[in-house]
């Protein structure tokens, strides 16, 4: 009666959790119909994508960077199509590349019911009694006009929507009735099918066409929102009840074992001290073992440690023949730091043990991988003839590092940064060619991350001079010889000096004069930065005393917003130097605020409230919004020179300046033009609006002397109308 009453519950169980993962698989197939419009929403109901959709001269970056790969990058849509009023395709997208416009050609007939019924035309998609109107999916909020359904492309399951795409503001223009479409695809039986297995811990989920289903395998029908059967979903279900009948069992066997035992009680008391004895020799050698393990691997991930790594790439090295190679290279996990940070070290430590088991999968043949610590990784490749090139291995690596992570309920996005040298082309020596292998992993990582770079000696030539000029910079900082200021002065629209921008200058003692082209990357990467940044801070204070009616603005570095207490720093150094927040202005890149790190964001609110401005320096040039401008509460852009100087050259650049004016005086914002060289320039600048300008057309940037001078000409020759601008950029 026992075993009979396990076996029902068992098979209970087992009927119960297999009917939940049923309810599961199809609610997430009828999620992703869902899912996949949302996504569209976030660009298709845009400003700027009707003013460039609507261009002569179709910008096909700005469309990848913004719909199609973007989309595929952040999503997953496999693919993507940008129709046009008459239902052709303007841009294609497949995967991560753009592809000719004729690939629509292969979904267009599947597709018409959906594209004639979002233009209004009655179409079979939505006729009386043919979809389900539980199963259709229609949006219509706010702006979003869509429809998306689940459908049979090339006999495939698909989640399809297409939606209108149309600005968000009613001042921008757009042909109603004959706007652009968006047309989004997710395939169902690719991507789709990892992902939801892993999220729902279905295991062996595969789609067929047939209803196929192996030994102990369930399957699910996937219907088309017209009614087609389309094909099947089969997966392994989880069995709970088998688990608790293999962890009964051994109970119940061991009750009558029990029996048995207290029967041979004396014949095992007479072997007990064999027993015992030969029981501590088998503790004594899996201690051995485990002691040896631990010595050479590494705990968290499984993989040989630095110890083990350095002895086997000795001996890689050693037993080198003729013709063979040996690939070093050294990875590291980029923004590791911050999921340690804003996570916690559980996650950190999920996630480097996640990238560890990937980075397993991926190799092959002699291969070596190691962790040195931290998110740190080093692998050795010994390349024979047939071997995979070390290069094709590192894209595969990245390939694998991006994909997301699910740790601790979290997706994650990270990165890796690699280094690469190779054997013997730079050498046998082990040392060096780790060293080696660290400078081009520091040259990946400074080059913006994501990549591989293979060391190069010009690599180590500029490490070199790196090492001299952070020397002589560090011995300077701490004597102040050779270091200076210069200031170029900001010119109103009315002629009047208003400000002044401050450049770090530096003129070595044997050397002589150093660009800060040359030794401001040094002192970024070197953290020599925060004191220099400080430096000329108070610099900046002394001046603003001495002209009490300009505002002096210091230009920040990201690193010195990662420093402790930067905020309250800063706000120390101006009350100690006599100056007033008020007339200092703080210009920030526009790589400052991408970060939106929490110390970053409590900084700028802590400085703006004790009086500092905000300028955001460079703009045009990456990927400002105007939600930086909402967030932030700038109080100034700068237009980067790069458009100044090419104004009459054709091109765009007119243009753009003038959306930035507009911009800028419709919320309020100053406007300031950098590189102002000619009187064509300044004319042009003046009739768009520009607030300031500044460039050598006005001056270079001179001591502070010639500034007074400059001063007092300018008072004598009109009235001076001083408004609350000044930049002094503190690194060049």
């Amino acid at each position: 009666m026992g075993a009979g009453a396990i076996l029902w519950a068992v098979n209970r169980s087992n009927d119960i959790s297999a009917e939940r993962q049923l309810r599961t698989t199809e609610a997430s197939i009828r999620a992703a119909v869902q899912e996949l419009a949302q996504q569209q929403e976030m660009v298709a109901i845009w400003d700027d994508a009707v003013v460039e959709l609507s261009k002569r001269s179709l910008d096909l970056k700005w469309v990848d960077a913004n719909f199609g790969i973007w989309l595929n990058k952040t999503f997953g849509q496999d693919e993507i199509y940008i129709l046009d009023e008459r239902n052709e395709p303007l841009v294609a997208t497949v995967g991560p590349n753009r592809v000719p416009a004729q690939e629509y050609e292969r979904v267009r007939a599947s597709v018409s019911d959906l594209i004639a019924g979002i233009r209004g035309i009655p179409n079979s998609l939505h006729h009386a009694h043919v979809i389900d109107p539980a199963r259709a999916s229609y949006l219509k909020t706010g702006h979003a006009i869509h429809d998306a359904h689940l459908l049979e492309l090339n006999g495939r399951p698909a989640a399809v929507s297409v939606m209108k795409i149309i600005p968000e503001s009613e001042d921008v223009p757009y042909p109603h009735g004959r706007e652009f479409l968006l047309l989004g695809i997710r395939f169902l039986d690719g991507s789709f099918i990892t992902q939801l297995s892993e999220q729902n811990l279905i295991d062996g989920l595969r789609f067929s066409n047939t209803d196929t289903p192996q030994l102990g395998e369930v399957s699910v029908p996937v219907k088309s929102d017209v009614g087609h059967l389309i094909g099947y979903f089969i997966w392994n279900p989880d069995l709970p009840g088998d688990r608790v009948l293999r962890s009964v069992g051994p109970v119940m066997a061991a009750a009558a074992a029990m029996i048995l035992l207290l029967l041979g009680a004396l014949v095992r008391r007479l072997r007990q001290s064999t027993r015992t004895l030969e029981k501590t020799v088998l503790e004594l050698k899996a201690s051995e073992a485990q002691a040896h393990h631990l010595a050479f691997h590494d705990v968290l991930t499984g993989l040989p440690n630095r110890a083990l790594f350095e002895d086997r790439l000795n001996h890689t090295i050693a037993r080198m023949r003729d013709g063979e190679r040996v690939a070093v290279m050294m990875l590291d996990l980029d923004r590791f730091k911050h999921v340690n940070d804003t996570l916690g070290h559980h996650a950190g430590d999920s996630l480097i043990q996640e990238f560890a088991a990937r980075l397993s999968k991926l190799v092959k043949g002699e291969v070596i991988i190691t962790r040195l610590g931290g998110d740190e990784f080093a692998i050795v490749q010994t390349l024979t003839s047939g071997t995979d090139a070390p290069q094709a291995l590192c894209e595969r690596i990245l390939a694998a590092s991006t994909q997301p992570y699910n740790v601790l309920g979290n997706q994650i996005f990270v990165s890796a940064s690699i280094g690469l040298v190779l054997a013997p082309d730079a050498g046998l020596d082990r040392i060096d060619l780790l060293r080696k292998a660290d400078i081009a992993l520091y040259r990946a990582k400074g080059e913006g991350r994501n990549c591989y770079r293979l060391f190069t000696p010009e690599m180590d030539e500029t490490i070199s001079a790196s090492r001299v000029i952070e020397e002589d910079l560090r011995a300077a900082l701490a004597t102040g010889e050779g270091l200076e200021v210069a200031y170029q002065p900001q010119i109103s629209q009315g002629g009047s000096v208003v400000g002044v921008e401050a450049l770090a200058r530096w003129r070595h003692p044997t050397r002589g004069y150093i660009q800060p082209s040359q030794f401001i990357p040094v002192a970024e990467q070197t953290g020599l930065i925060v004191p220099l940044g400080e430096w000329i801070l108070r610099q900046a204070c002394h001046a603003s005393r001495r002209w009490p009616d300009l505002f002096v603005s210091v230009n920040l570095s990201p690193v010195q917003f990662r420093s402790n207490n930067f905020a309250s720093r800063l706000i120390s150094i101006v009350r100690e130097c006599g100056g007033h927040p008020h007339r200092i202005e703080l210009e920030v890149t526009e790589g400052v605020l991408l970060e939106e790190d929490a110390r970053t964001t409590d900084a700028l609110r802590k400085l703006r409230e004790s009086g500092f401005r905000i300028a955001l320096d460079d703009f045009g040039t990456g990927y400002s919004s105007l939600g930086y401008l909402h967030r932030f509460e700038v109080d100034k852009i700068k237009i980067d020179r790069s458009f100044t100087q090419s104004l009459g050259e054709g091109g765009k650049a007119a243009t753009v300046i003038r959306a930035i004016v507009a911009l800028g005086h419709a919320m309020s914002i100053t406007v300031t033009a950098e590189g102002v060289e000619t009187e064509t320039q300044r004319n042009f600048l003046d009739t768009a609006g520009c607030n300031e300008m500044q460039g050598f057309l006005f001056s270079k940037a001179v001591p502070e002397e010639q500034i007074m001078r400059l001063l007092s000409r300018s008072s004598s020759d009109k009235a001076q109308h001083y408004v609350n601008t000044m930049s002094v950029t503190s690194i060049g």
